[in-house]
């Protein structure tokens, strides 16, 4: 059984859009859908439990780390989704994940591809069928025996940026077997709408580069948030 963790911080359109689009509920192998909401969330993101078949919890501390290990604890599934509020899951979401592990894989990613249109983007999105240097990004959606997170010590809740990254790292040491799916879940590109592509890419390299070489993730986290503006209230 599967249980997905969405970590949310006033994300409530954005959850509307992949609660109505979402291909995944009903489905035999999901066991529930979980938001783990930011203590300092302030919009109407508590009435989605009236309109959707989902569990919320109000978690302690604010942080994507924090809120999915908040989550983890409670989880019922046998496997963990990690999904973002602005990702979009591909058809065959739940049943790719489930095959994926039949065939021998403790945990995994999604290919994605953005929700607006350019070759730039194109370009990005290429990349994240391939295993490289950005594998292992949020946004590709990690999916993992939940033994095999609790094994691996779960999210680190100091990284408050790239708790991903981190996390990957510590997988890849530990040599869990891993894949990524080749099916598109769709990426918002709400990012390169108040940045430039340039800006944009450059700062990921620059925080990447950082965090291989030990960057604390509080100084991350600072600069992340002078690079780059964001369109909501992260």
């Amino acid at each position: 059984m599967i249980s997905v963790i969405i970590p949310t911080h006033n994300e409530y359109n954005n959850l509307v859009r992949l609660f109505e689009v979402a291909g995944f509920f009903g489905h035999e192998k999901l066991a529930e859908v979980i938001l783990a909401v930011s203590p300092e969330n302030t919009d109407e993101t508590a009435a989605l439990s009236d309109k959707f078949d989902i569990k919320i919890i109000n978690c302690t501390k604010k942080g994507r780390a924090n809120q999915m290990n908040e989550a983890s604890f409670i989880a019922r599934g046998e496997i963990l989704v990690f999904l973002h509020a602005d990702v979009l899951p591909p058809k065959n979401f739940i049943r790719d994940i489930q095959e994926s592990l039949i065939s021998g894989f403790d945990a995994g990613f999604f290919s994605y591809r953005f929700d607006k249109d350019s070759w730039l983007l194109r370009f990005n999105a290429y990349f994240t069928s391939k295993d490289g240097l950005f594998t292992g990004g949020g946004d590709q959606c990690l999916f993992i025996k939940k033994s095999v997170f609790k094994s691996l010590g779960l999210f680190n809740e100091e990284q408050v940026v790239m708790e991903d990254f981190e996390f990957f790292r510590r997988m890849k040491k530990g040599k869990i077997p891993y894949t990524i799916i080749k099916n598109d879940l769709v990426v918002s590109a709400r990012k390169y709408e108040c940045n430039s592509y340039l800006r944009v890419n450059l700062s990921n390299l620059l925080l990447v580069v950082l965090f291989k070489f030990g960057y604390p993730g509080v100084k991350l986290k600072k600069l992340h948030n002078k690079l780059i503006r964001t369109p909501y209230n992260g």
